[in-house]
Order: C-alpha cells, then sequence, then structure tokens
C-alpha cells in the first residue's frame, strides 16, 4: 500500500489530467458513447441481419457473425481519433494545455494524460458493441489473448494519431479531416463488410497496402479465429505502425514544438 501510495502521489499530476480526460467523455456519454454504439450496432442489424439470408457465410462464418469484428474495429478507432484530436485542438485553442505545460509533469505524462480520454471512449464503445453483438449474433471470441493485443495496437495507434494532428491543427475542420478522408474510407476498404480474398486482381492486392486491412483481420482472428492473412503479419504490420505514430507523438511533447498556440 505504501508503494501503491508513493507511485500515485509521483504521478498526481497524470492521474488529475487523466481523471479530467475521462470526466470530458463520461459527462457527454450520450454523444461519445451511446451514439457511436447504436450506429455501428444499425450496420449489424441492416447488414448482417437483412442480407444474411442472401449472403450466407464467408469463410465458413455467419454473415453477421463475419462483419462484428470490422465494425467494432472501425468504431474503436474513429472514438480514440476523434476524441483526442479534438480534445487536444480544444486545449490548444483555449490556451488550457499552457497550464499543463507549465506543470513539473513530465512530457510523457502529458501524452499519456491527454490520450487516456480516447482510450475510455474507444473501450466503451468496443465492450458496448461486443455485449449487443453476443446477444444478437451469438459471436465468439476463440483467440483471447490476440483480441487483447490487436486491441491493445489499436488503442496506441489512434490515440496517438489523434493527439498528434491535435496538436497540428489549425482548425476544426482540419481535425476531423483525417477521420472523415482517412480512416472512415480506409475502414470500409479494409473489408468490414467482405473479405479482401473475394476481390479480383488488382484490387486484393491493393488491400494489402491499406494499414486497417490488418487491423480489421486482427481483430476478427482473435473472435472468430480467421483472418484473410496470417495473425503474425496482422499483428506485426499494425504494431509497427503504432510504434511509429506513438513514437512521433512522444517526440512533440519531448520538444514542446507546436504545442502552444
Amino acid at each position: 500500500m505504501k508503494a501503491l501510495s508513493a507511485a500515485a502521489e509521483r504521478h498526481r499530476g497524470l492521474i488529475a489530467l487523466s481523471a479530467r480526460e475521462t470526466d470530458r467523455v463520461l459527462k457527454l456519454w450520450s454523444q461519445t458513447i451511446v451514439a457511436p454504439v447504436l450506429a455501428s450496432f444499425l450496420f449489424i442489424a441492416v447488414f448482417g441481419l437483412s442480407l444474411g439470408g442472401r449472403i450466407r457465410s464467408i469463410d465458413g462464418v455467419d454473415y453477421e457473425v463475419f462483419i462484428v469484428p470490422g465494425l467494432i474495429a472501425m468504431a474503436m478507432a474513429q472514438a480514440a481519433y476523434s476524441n483526442n484530436s479534438s480534445s487536444v485542438f480544444q486545449a490548444r485553442a483555449d490556451r488550457y494545455i499552457n497550464d499543463v505545460l507549465s506543470s513539473p509533469m513530465r512530457s510523457w505524462e502529458v501524452n499519456l494524460g491527454l490520450s487516456f480520454g480516447g482510450v475510455v471512449r474507444a473501450l466503451a464503445i468496443g465492450a458496448s458493441l461486443l455485449v449487443l453483438a453476443v446477444v444478437a449474433t451469438d459471436v465468439p471470441v476463440r483467440e483471447p489473448l490476440v483480441l487483447v493485443a490487436a486491441v491493445a495496437i489499436l488503442l496506441v495507434l489512434f490515440a496517438s494519431l489523434g493527439v498528434v494532428v491535435g496538436v497540428y491543427a489549425d482548425t476544426w475542420d482540419q481535425a476531423g479531416f483525417v477521420n472523415n478522408i482517412l480512416i472512415l474510407p480506409l475502414s470500409f476498404l479494409g473489408g468490414v463488410f467482405y473479405s479482401v480474398d473475394l476481390l479480383p486482381s488488382p484490387w486484393q492486392e491493393i488491400s494489402h497496402v491499406n494499414p486497417i486491412f490488418f487491423l480489421i483481420n486482427a481483430i476478427r482472428y482473435g473472435l472468430l479465429g480467421t483472418s484473410d492473412v496470417p495473425i503474425g503479419i496482422a499483428l506485426g504490420v499494425t504494431a509497427a505502425l503504432a510504434l511509429a505514430v506513438a513514437t512521433w507523438s512522444a517526440a512533440m511533447f519531448r520538444s514542446g514544438r507546436r504545442l502552444k498556440p
């Protein structure tokens, strides 16, 4: 207990900033959590349950079950990115971040604290969607360790990306640009609703350039035990990308460049 209390005392700034970012998410729970969950669940209901009678199965998996991992991955990625990009941009625009940077917190503590809200939001959405999907479609969890690893990589990648874009953005439009023009289209083209093995050449090869394709397949393997690529490659590609973005984010906070408006 003494060690825990001492650790909490040493990192009280990190705890306070993380609590603030979490409180920001929970205060607007109907918008930050419930709305994305309902939107994604509608995809399961409309596409899965309605088209399931026409598209019987993909890779031996019922269609309404097959689309669940991709929808969970897409919803979590958008939530982690959108939350952190808007939070950091608003902190810079309101000059609230100046107070945080002038505190005795270490650079990695500021970075982690600002990222925490997106992680909480994405986990809440992912867990809620999984519970609803289990009830509606009986989706299994066949490889829980792989699922945990894939979710952790997703959170690091998109939470860090949100912080990076929030630092570089000069307007709200710029903060939302990456989500609307990059993350959402790449998610749909990454095999949320289909297996890329069904695509003709060269579209099948082009799909393998899409990093979100590997992320969706990692989540799918964790839930269903099936993937369009070897799971080691899927985890390796996404982990390398997450490490690169996290390193970029950490370097910005160590240097302090662009953090103050």
